[in-house]
């Protein structure tokens, strides 16, 4: 093997400032990869994100699960209770529908079930919903041991709703897994 010939000035100049222009340019990668890190954290910023977070989730946790919307059609009756609401599925009978959650499952005809939504005393439309409510609950509670499914009914109404008609949702409501019952009511002012 023969050795390589020797570089000539010029050529030992190229080859210098190539290797110059090289280390020049890792250099400054470095630099940049460097500037992009972050060296320390600041404190007082994060202290305020966490306390807004924290006022966010108490003010969420704080609020009633029962949310009743203002409306002129559910008049619900006024008791002495002191309970408080759970968050449960909650049905609302009202003069002119029947409701899962916010969603109109019927709609009744003179405060009265239409007899195609009816198979004995089973709605058909509430039926289908509340399946789904309870496929929901039991999907949460088999992934989370801290949500377990309580069988738990909310029945919000109005007070003028005949008892043949709340009889006739419970029984549905029963057939889909949902025995117990609460009845939202008004809080009657401390006199």
């Amino acid at each position: 093997m023969s050795e390589p010939a020797p570089l000539s000035a010029e050529e030992a100049d190229q080859l210098a400032r190539m290797r110059y222009r090289r280390a020049l340019a890792r250099k400054k990668r470095k630099e940049r990869e460097a500037a992009s890190e972050v060296k320390e954290l600041n404190i007082t910023a994060m202290m305020d994100m966490m306390t807004i977070i924290l006022v966010f989730l108490l003010k969420s946790f704080a609020s009633s699960s029962a949310a009743i919307t203002a409306s002129e059609d559910v008049r619900p009756p006024v008791s002495s209770t002191r309970a408080t609401p759970k968050d449960t599925v909650a049905i609302t009978i009202t003069p002119k529908n029947i409701l899962v959650g916010d969603r109109e499952v019927v709609r009744l005809k003179d405060g009265r079930i239409p007899e195609n939504q009816l198979q004995g005393r089973l709605v058909l439309g509430l039926n289908e919903q509340l399946k789904k409510e309870v496929a929901k609950l039991k999907y949460i509670a088999d992934r989370n041991p801290a949500a377990p499914f309580t069988h738990e009914l909310s029945v919000i109404a109005d007070k003028m709703v005949p008892y043949d008609l709340l009889l006739t949702v419970l029984y549905t409501a029963g057939e889909n897994e949902l025995q117990n019952y609460r009845f939202i009511v008004l809080q009657r002012d401390a006199e």
